[in-house]
């Protein structure tokens, strides 16, 4: 049966916060099987049999939003998807050695080449981006906190739901499940 792996936005941020046995329970109650959930930033691991990462994505959406009472995008990646956007080498390792960090913005959809424009037009002294396939690729060379960019203008500037995670937990992630 495959595997996928949920990257849910605004589980335990802004207020919102959500229990991981408690996440689990709801995504056994969809039907899956064999759920983890993977630090408490909204990342389920699962079984199902179905083919469709986004019929899969519409399922979660709609039973998130029902139960908790807000909106909560989901992007799924199945264990080989996550196998190579961990693998993507974007940036040179100096460069990334020389950075405060590295995270990667999970997608609804692959950009448009305008959007893709826009991102990389982007006037910004410490951040580069690097965009591949639903996934962008952001160095940061200083905090989180601290930066001009953020999830939210990351939405704005392609006009796509997205969700941030640390390379470090993403390659974790995919070292788990390989």
């Amino acid at each position: 049966m495959p595997k996928y792996i949920a990257f849910l936005r605004a589980i335990n941020v802004g207020g919102h916060t959500v229990k991981m046995d408690y996440l689990r329970t709801l995504f056994e109650a969809l039907g899956f099987t064999n759920v983890e959930t993977f630090i408490a930033s909204g990342n389920v691991i699962f079984d199902s049999p179905s083919r469709s990462s986004k019929a899969l994505e519409k399922k979660i959406e709609a039973s998130l939003e029902l139960t908790l009472g807000y909106a909560v995008a989901t992007f799924i990646r199945s264990k080989s998807e996550l196998a190579e956007i961990a693998s993507y080498k974007p940036f040179s390792d100096a460069d990334v050695n020389a950075a405060h960090s590295l995270y990667v913005g999970f997608l609804a959809a692959t950009p448009s080449d305008a959007a893709k424009q826009k991102l990389l037009g982007l006037d910004l002294k410490s951040d580069r981006f690097q965009l591949n396939g639903r996934e962008i690729y952001w160095l940061a060379r200083t905090s989180f906190s601290d930066s001009e960019f953020s999830g939210a203008r990351l939405e704005k500037t392609l006009g796509l739901p997205g969700t941030l995670r640390n390379i470090t937990t993403v390659k974790k992630l995919a070292a788990k499940y390989s």
